[in-house]
């Protein structure tokens, strides 16, 4: 009966930890119409209270830049870099990190302008982030995309 007894309070706890996955970020992409051939597209990374991503434009030797790939086609024109803005933008010495760095906490909002012929309906890709808190960072990960463009 103890063994009974402990086997499910180690099944209970195993459980417990598995479902204390962190998740502090989420991602949104959409399309915004500038004209018949021309799109913005707009990815907006919503962060826990306390957690960042990070720019695009870091230094080597720290944390992984918030980086977009997109799928291949002629049919698709990219403008200009992809621009970032946040809300709580934090710029400077960090830490964690023994270096100067851009870091976005809050919402932050990463635009890429694209030039489309009309048979393009849809851009696919996919986007890589890390996220740190003050005291710890997760693993980058990836995250893929499918953005209608509704013409």
């Amino acid at each position: 009966m103890k063994n009974i007894f402990l086997f499910c309070a180690i099944m209970l706890a195993s459980n417990f930890a598995i479902g204390q996955i962190l998740d502090p970020v989420s991602w949104d992409s959409k399309a915004e119409k500038i004209s018949d051939t021309e799109y913005n597209l707009i990815f907006t990374a919503t962060m826990d209270s306390g957690w960042y991503v990070y720019s695009q434009f870091l230094g080597e030797d720290g944390p992984i830049p918030t980086a977009f790939t997109f799928d291949e086609n002629a049919n698709v024109k990219f403008i200009n870099k992809t621009t970032e803005k946040g809300d709580s933008k934090k710029e400077g010495y960090d830490e964690m990190f023994d270096m100067n760095l851009v870091k976005f906490g809050g919402t932050a909002t990463f635009t890429q302008k694209v030039t489309v012929s009309k048979e393009v309906d849809k851009i696919s890709g996919s986007l890589t982030y890390m996220t740190c808190d003050e005291m710890r960072c997760l693993p980058p990960q990836d995250v893929d995309f499918k953005i209608a463009l509704g013409n």
